[in-house]
């Protein structure tokens, strides 16, 4: 007999189309969220025990929200780092049994930040707790950086709180100001297509943590070069240094750090011309935006495995894709495409027959699912 909970919760995926690896230094992004993503059915526990079961992944967590919280780098973490997290402003006296489904392979497409505003809203609903949505969105990035290990920015978190159905979600992460922009009504329908790679990733343990430092290394050598007040390395950002300083400089700084600076402030402009785009409903100079930031990704951020470049080629030359980058950090996972929905069977058979002849290994894990836009997390 299944199991009766007392509360459903949902919390998309989401996709970033333009403002891709600068929100870690206070730059402009832009994002969907999906109606795919993680769902929680939950009850609370008065004894404060804690039983979550993944239909995704191996093992259950359990436990108590009184024992010592110690890292197993298991998906089990996301949940006692929640408690964790609570605990530091919260009295968290009452546990959550619950069953956690994710609904797509989910790398590159910030299943990290989803389960953790899923587990984030468990605990507070049975602890009586309310918080704002700025107040949950601080709550998960601090437990992604400190307890998973992930020196994130906001973009994540944001989108799946923020983000409407029909609407594209703009965000300046410097000061939070942000504005969902619906879908003109002259624009042609779309689907967002995520194509799985086949190769899982791990942001913790691939090279992200190091391009967050190159950024805030060539914004502090800039400010230096500028001679600006330059405070402490760890509160420096490229959103910091003007683009006229960094123009003037930017020939001084090491060539990787130099290569992250490109990215950073021509996304920026990207984002800018993009948001303008998607006012007029012009969804084929949107996309090819979007393609030119997943260029920008490949040669200046130097991110993106062998299959997502791989991808990234394909579907710029495949009829019916009008923009397409590799989603999330880009250390494998997934890509994501925004498409006509009339080539979807057109689409789905080039991409498939020409990846997988490049890499026939992942025949079985290879996949390709459309989504639509949807609404912020809910409970």
């Amino acid at each position: 007999m299944k199991e009766s909970f007392e509360y459903h919760s949902f919390c998309p995926y989401r996709i970033c189309p333009l403002g891709a690896h600068v929100d870690h230094q206070h730059g402009l992004i832009t994002g969907f969220a999906l109606d795919k993503g993680i769902t929680f059915d939950f009850s609370g526990t008065d004894d404060g025990s804690v039983s979550v079961h993944s239909t995704n992944y191996d093992g259950d967590a359990r436990g108590s929200v009184t024992q010592a919280f110690e890292r197993s780098y298991a998906w089990t973490d996301f949940v006692f780092g929640a408690i964790k997290t609570l605990q530091r402003q919260y009295q968290i006296q009452r546990g959550i049994t619950g069953v956690v489904t994710g609904t797509l392979h989910a790398g590159g497409l910030s299943s990290s930040a989803a389960v953790i505003l899923t587990y984030l809203l468990a605990f507070c609903k049975v602890n009586g707790i309310e918080l704002t949505a700025p107040e949950l969105i601080q709550l998960a990035i601090y437990e992604e950086r400190t307890f998973i290990g992930v020196n994130v920015g906001k973009l994540d978190q944001s989108c799946e709180v923020y983000c409407r159905k029909n609407a594209l979600f703009y965000l300046d992460t410097l000061d939070d100001s942000s504005k969902l922009l619906p879908v003109n009504t002259t624009m042609p329908d779309f689907e967002i297509a995520v194509i799985f790679s086949g190769v899982e990733r791990s942001l913790a343990g691939s090279a992200y943590n190091m391009r967050v430092d190159e950024c805030k290394s060539a914004s502090y050598a800039l400010k230096a070069f500028a001679h600006l007040e330059y405070g402490r390395y760890a509160d420096s950002y490229l959103r910091d240094v003007p683009r006229g300083i960094y123009l003037a400089y930017r020939d001084k700084l090491p060539e990787s750090w130099r290569r992250r600076a490109d990215h950073y402030y021509s996304e920026n402009e990207r984002v800018k011309a993009g948001v303008e785009a998607w006012k007029r409903g012009d969804i084929v100079s949107f996309g090819r935006l979007v393609f030119e930031s997943g260029e920008s990704s490949i040669s200046s951020y130097e991110a993106g495995s062998p299959q997502l470049k791989a991808l990234h080629r394909i579907m710029a030359q495949t009829d019916g894709i009008y923009g397409g980058r590799f989603s999330g950090a880009g250390f494998n996972g997934s890509a994501m495409a925004i498409v006509n929905p009339e080539y979807k069977d057109r689409i789905t058979q080039a991409v498939t027959e020409q990846y997988l002849a490049q890499f026939p290994e992942y025949k079985d894990s290879f996949s390709i699912e459309y989504c639509h836009t949807a609404d912020g997390v809910s409970l």
